[in-house]
């Protein structure tokens, strides 16, 4: 009995014992937490600046990018000046996408015209259309788009092509076409743009924001205290990541609140959802500051490795501007060492499509195991450092 006794009364010790443990690396985490937060209080500048540079972001590129076609300036050279070409020219300026902007007399007038901008379409009417399309015979006609911007041209193109087929046709085609857009059936670039800056927006400013703090560290030569504790690597690292975590859910807020209610975009899915992958997201890019903070020892080669590092493959990686699927084959195969592109497949896939994790949980997976990944490496030079 006696012996049983012990037993218990040594189980109970060592549980008590754990339980102490993990009191005392809760408690070194808090005091981390803490001072991190006293110092981004002492410099309210800088929050201040995290918050509102977000913000300037989704304003300026929500106004600024747009794949929309209307009110495309467009220039005729009517040869024919018949009624027929009269119609065809009020076809494209009843569209909604042309407006009228110039007329020509000769095709020199209408080639200069897109040389210098003037115009994006020249439409050029040959004499003899009103006779052809009268006789049932080809009515060719000529549209000049300027492809400088080779986007919008295509656009341009296409819309003029389907106004000229259509104003041809003079019999019901043997098939009949309904063509139905989905997920943005108005066509709107905000739409698109809007969803795919939240992930741009937060892999800006919270790896850098993360990274400047500890490497400033290194150059004050503070950290030695830290080395010199008995903190270890994982309660100072999660210390660091959490204020600043915090900080960059407090972005995500902002963003995505004026995003739906400024930009008026459509949230078919659930916002929850997206607030809860979008927090995974926030410590995914606060990781990534973490670890280039336990690369470099100077704020300068911080600032600039983190740049290379979230900042530019978020925009040409991410799938936020340039579709994937039309990059070479290794370079999408590169594009998946960012995760910038899962989030911002898992934003669009949620406002615009109502989609939810049956649908997008290789994103959701991909996110979390990053994050991992990113805290483990970062957890590992530090121990490398320390040692």
């Amino acid at each position: 009995g006696g012996g049983c006794l012990s037993g218990l009364h040594g189980t109970r010790a060592g549980q008590a014992a754990v339980g102490e443990s993990r009191l005392m690396k809760l408690s070194r985490i808090f005091a981390i937490v803490e001072i991190e937060t006293k110092e981004i209080v002492r410099d309210p500048v800088t929050v201040a600046v995290a918050l509102l540079i977000p913000l300037v972001m989704l304003f300026l590129f929500g106004y600024a990018i747009s794949f929309d076609v209307d009110n495309v300036a467009m220039g005729v050279l009517d040869h024919d000046r018949s009624a027929e070409s009269r119609a065809l020219v009020d076809r494209f300026l009843a569209s909604g996408y042309f407006a009228m902007a110039e007329s020509y007399q000769s095709a020199i007038e209408a080639e200069t015209a897109l040389q210098r901008g003037a115009v994006t379409l020249a439409l050029i009417i040959p004499p003899g259309f009103a006779d052809q399309l009268a006789g049932g015979e080809p009515a060719p006609v000529q549209a000049l788009v300027d492809g400088t911007f080779s986007a919008t041209a295509n656009l341009v193109a296409a819309y003029a092509n389907a106004i000229i087929t259509g104003f041809g046709v003079q019999t019901a085609p043997p098939i009949e076409v309904a063509a139905r857009v989905w997920y943005n059936p108005a066509l709107r670039s905000v739409n698109f743009v809007v969803p795919g800056l939240f992930g741009v927006i937060l892999m800006a400013f919270p790896p850098l924001l993360t990274a400047l703090a500890i490497t400033r560290e290194k150059e004050t030569g503070s950290i030695q205290q830290i080395f010199a504790s008995p903190v270890t690597p994982v309660e100072f690292l999660s210390g660091k990541l959490i204020p600043y975590g915090l900080i960059a859910f407090l972005q995500i807020v902002m963003v995505i609140a004026v995003g739906f209610l400024w930009f008026a975009v459509p949230l078919k899915g659930s916002l929850g959802l997206l607030f809860g992958v979008g927090m995974i997201y926030v410590f995914t890019t606060v990781g990534i500051g973490l670890l280039v903070s336990t690369i470099t020892s100077s704020q300068l080669v911080a600032m600039l490795l983190t740049l290379i590092l979230s900042l530019m493959p978020s925009f040409l990686f991410s799938g936020f501007l340039f579709p994937i699927f039309t990059m070479p084959y290794v370079l999408q195969l590169y594009t998946r060492l960012f995760p910038a592109q899962y989030f911002v497949d898992f934003s669009r896939g949620v406002v615009l499509k109502g989609a939810g994790l049956a649908e997008l949980w290789p994103s959701v997976l991909l996110l979390l195991t990053y994050t991992l990944v990113i805290f483990a490496l970062a957890v590992w030079r530090f121990k490398k450092k320390v040692a």
